[in-house]
C-alpha cells in the first residue's frame, strides 16, 4: 500500500534555520472515489502547489514552514475518508518531528473537507478551506475554538458554492470567528490567483499571531449569518 508523504523542502535562500515556529499543512484537493495514487501531473495537486510556492516566501521569513500532503489516494472513499486521515497523520508527523507547534491547515475541494474533519487536532490553530467540498452530513463540533476562513469563486460549477454556505452557517453556530468569502472565477482560482494566495498567506500569519487578520475577515468574523458568510474579497 502507499504512503502519504509531504513535501518541505525549502525555497532556495530561504532565512529559515534550525527547528521551524510553526507549520502550515496544504492539502490537495481530488475526487469522490479512487483508490489509485494521486499522479504528479494532477490538476488539484498542481495548483495547491502552485499556492504553496506563492505564499512560501512569506511564511518562512517568519519561520513557518509550509508542508504540502501527498495522498495516498486520489478519492475520498466514503466512510474511509482516506483524505482525512491523511491529514490526521501529518498532523502527528509534525509532532513527530518538531514537537508541539501550532498549525494552520489549508485545503482545496476534497482537502478543504480533509482539513476541516481534523482541525480539532490540538495542534491547530485555524482553517483555511478553499472551495471546499463539504456535504450537509459533515461535523462541525470540531471546529470550536478554531479560526475557520472558508473562500469559494462565485462562478465555481464543480463545486456548488451553496454548498460551503450551508457549512458554513452550521459552523459559525460553534465558532464565532467563522468567515466566508466570496471572490470571482471557478473551483481552479486562476481568476485573480493573487487574490487568493494573499488569503491564504493571511490567515496563515493571522492565525499563528504573527499579524492581525485584516478589515475583510475583521469585519466577517464579527457579523452574523448571512453578512459574515458572503463577503467579496
Amino acid at each position: 500500500m502507499s504512503r502519504p508523504s509531504v513535501d518541505v523542502t525549502p525555497l532556495s535562500g530561504s532565512s529559515m534555520s534550525g527547528s521551524p515556529a510553526a507549520v502550515a499543512l496544504f492539502c490537495h484537493g481530488g475526487t469522490a472515489d479512487s483508490t489509485t495514487p494521486p499522479s504528479d501531473g494532477a490538476l488539484s495537486l498542481l495548483r495547491m502547489r502552485a499556492i504553496q510556492h506563492a505564499v512560501r516566501d512569506r511564511l518562512e521569513q517568519l519561520g513557518v514552514e509550509p508542508w504540502l500532503l501527498r495522498y495516498r489516494f486520489a478519492g475520498w472513499n466514503g466512510t474511509r475518508a482516506d483524505a482525512a486521515h491523511d491529514a490526521q497523520w501529518a498532523l502527528e508527523e509534525v509532532r513527530q518531528r518538531y514537537g508541539d507547534l501550532p498549525v494552520v491547515l489549508i485545503g482545496h475541494s476534497m482537502g478543504g473537507r480533509a482539513v476541516i474533519r481534523v482541525a480539532g487536532h490540538p495542534s491547530v490553530r485555524a482553517v483555511c478551506a478553499l472551495a471546499p467540498w463539504v456535504p450537509p452530513s459533515d461535523p462541525v463540533s470540531q471546529l470550536r475554538g478554531k479560526a475557520v476562513v472558508i473562500a469559494h469563486g462565485r462562478a465555481d460549477r464543480w463545486v456548488p458554492a451553496r454548498g460551503s454556505y450551508d457549512f458554513a452557517v452550521r459552523a459559525k453556530r460553534v465558532t464565532p470567528r467563522t468567515a466566508r468569502l466570496t471572490l470571482p472565477g471557478g473551483h481552479g482560482m486562476l481568476r485573480r490567483a493573487s487574490a487568493w494566495h494573499n488569503l491564504v498567506s493571511e490567515v496563515v500569519l493571522a492565525g499563528l499571531g504573527f499579524e492581525p487578520f485584516g478589515p475583510v475577515l475583521t469585519n466577517a468574523f464579527q457579523q452574523d449569518s448571512p453578512a459574515g458568510l458572503t463577503a467579496p474579497y
